[in-house]
């Protein structure tokens, strides 16, 4: 199997991955202001219903990562997931933004209960087999990195063309439960047809994997979650990835606050603002990817968080008028976000061929799922602190109401992305112990042949 991936490889890939994207990037931007705002539920119950649909996964990730490597067929471990999980996948995220003939609080907190589930565990059907391709697909250590990176470019690009579709939606449609209808039904159609697009795209690369894929773990599937935290390198990507997201995503759902109610502008400058955010990220990614070539995925990390750092301790102290230094702030978190988005994921196929060298077995599935499992829940655990706090501020009045919002979308992510830049430092696999942790798998590999 060549090393090298071909164009029309990373292309589709990139596509499938840019369909999945808009509607994660829609539910982080304006879901818990949709819940709140738009259907009427209290910021406590909306941050429920996402802390609920994320707790969820604790049993579906692990399962469907699981799942995945013991898949035996034709078509190899992860292909037939994604071809099942497309369309249910689509009806959910229309679902997710209609507005039920319910009246109740609890009718309604029922309601989004159950859609954040049935589309939670539609992602993870889908997303998990898609990260898992991806880390098969090439061995060589760059590769890895630059698919990954087509990976990062299609979720922020996806997730900028939500924000625009956003936009067009709600400037040509006066009935706001109508303009949410319709951006749910365009990016439920769309998320179909990019996984149809990556599947057939990406498949004849994936071929020669087929004939290389170990066989599955016949270990029961707690036996395989304790092999996974026992991976040292595993818990510290694992802390990245929370630790960075948490963050990010914790501003992400304040934004629309801290825009409409401290800045007092319309709520297109919250759409510009995001688009600024994510136009500047996926334009720094080459960038990043040039750095990583270069040096390493760690000192790429330990040069784009501090620059985040920076502009989400300067978006506390932006105040109302100051537009131009708002949007300014907003472009300076986004140089730096895209090694959130590049690093994690470009670290954990490593830690893979870690755990092959140690155990001789192949899960990708399960640090894949393990790693969307803990992001999912622990930014749902943030977003419904978030939601209580607001909750508590709206009890005691305007002013404290604005403190808050200051402080999570500030405040709160600068102490979390601390975290990740502990977690990179403490992240043993270099560039040079990759090297030579594949030479020996290539040469374990050679041994039983020989013999």
């Amino acid at each position: 199997m060549s090393n090298r991936l071909s164009f029309q490889t990373k292309f589709t890939y990139g596509v499938g991955e840019f369909g999945t994207a808009i509607p994660i990037g829609l539910s982080i931007f304006y879901l818990l202001f949709f819940l709140t705002e738009v259907v009427g539920l209290s910021p406590t119950l909306a941050g429920t219903v996402l802390l609920l649909g994320r707790v969820w996964d604790a049993i579906n990730d692990p399962v469907i990562g699981w799942l995945s490597d013991r898949t035996q067929s034709r078509w190899g471990r992860r292909y037939p997931w994604l071809v099942l999980g497309a369309v249910p996948l689509g009806f959910f995220c229309f679902m997710q933004w209609i507005v039920p003939p319910l009246e109740s609080q609890t009718s309604l907190f029922i309601y989004y209960v159950l859609m954040a589930m049935g589309g939670y565990a539609a992602f993870s059907v889908v997303i998990l087999p898609m990260v898992a391709i991806a880390t098969e697909l090439t061995p060589d250590y760059d590769e890895r990195t630059s698919i990954m990176s087509v990976r990062s470019a299609s979720d922020i690009l996806g997730s900028v063309v939500g924000l625009v579709l956003a936009q067009i939606i709600f400037a040509l449609v006066e009935d706001t439960r109508r303009q949410y209808m319709i951006l749910g039904g365009v990016s439920g159609i769309v998320i179909v047809l990019a996984i149809a697009i990556c599947v057939v795209g990406t498949y004849d690369q994936y071929r020669p994997v087929l004939r290389q894929q170990t066989q599955a773990s016949s270990h029961s599937m707690g036996f395989q979650l304790r092999r996974v935290f026992q991976n040292r390198s595993f818990r510290w990507v694992m802390g990245v990835y929370l630790c960075s997201w948490m963050g990010v995503q914790v501003t992400a759902a304040m934004l629309p606050y801290f825009v409409t109610d401290w800045m007092q502008l319309g709520e297109q400058h919250f759409t510009q603002m995001a688009i600024v955010v994510q136009g500047s990220s996926v334009s720094m990614l080459p960038f990043w990817l040039w750095i990583t070539k270069r040096t390493s995925k760690q000192m790429v990390y330990f040069a784009g968080a501090p620059i985040t750092l920076i502009g989400v301790g300067l978006l506390g102290l932006v105040q109302p008028g100051q537009v131009a230094a708002m949007y300014l702030v907003g472009g300076t978190i986004g140089v730096g976000l895209s090694t959130f988005y590049l690093v994690p994921f470009a670290m954990l196929p490593d830690v893979i061929d870690d755990e092959e060298l140690r155990t001789g077995e192949r899960q990708e599935g399960m640090f894949i799922s393990m790693m969307v499992f803990l992001q999912k829940v622990g930014v749902a655990i943030a977003i419904f602190v978030s939601g209580w706090m607001l909750d508590w501020a709206n009890q005691i009045g305007p002013d404290t109401r604005l403190l808050v919002i200051r402080l999570l979308a500030s405040a709160l992510p600068s102490v979390l992305i601390f975290g990740g830049v502990y977690c990179v430092y403490r992240y043993p696999l270099t560039r040079k112990a990759h090297h030579r942790i594949r030479l020996q798998l290539e040469r374990d590999r050679k041994q039983p042949q020989e013999h």
